[in-house]
């Protein structure tokens, strides 16, 4: 079950949704599982021409999710939470001041695009497989 745990706004505008994902999987163990989930707006300044742009957001649609996870699987039950916020504070040290960054809404945009023109295959019907 995916539980909202936090929600992180940053200097970019952005918000970074932090989820506990965590559950049960032996009598006594957990396996501790959190994911982020930022939502970008796909813009046309994001890109130098409006092609990149149109075939962009014709396959994703108006936005575009970043998504992270992070998990420790065989956790006993009494530390699970003490698990999750160390995952959550090494999430913050490390990878949040990136997507913090002004630049990253552009660079993840372009990212999709340069994933488009990688594997076109996977894109022909004109839709993703994690819409």
């Amino acid at each position: 079950m995916m539980k909202l745990f936090e929600q992180i706004p940053m200097p970019n505008g952005l918000t970074a949704e932090v989820y506990d994902l965590s559950r049960p999987i032996a009598a006594d163990t957990t396996k501790v599982e959190m994911m982020i989930k930022i939502r970008v707006e796909l813009r046309p300044d994001y890109f130098d021409e409006p092609a990149p742009f149109e075939q962009t957001r014709a396959i994703f649609g108006p936005e575009i999710f970043f998504e992270y996870r992070m998990g420790q699987s065989f956790v006993s039950h009494k530390e699970k939470d003490t698990v999750f916020l160390t995952l959550l504070s090494t999430f913050k040290q490390d990878s949040l001041p990136y997507l913090s960054s002004p630049k990253f809404p552009a660079r993840f945009a372009l990212s999709k695009y340069r994933e488009i023109l990688q594997n076109p295959y996977k894109y022909l019907d004109g839709r993703t497989d994690s819409a």
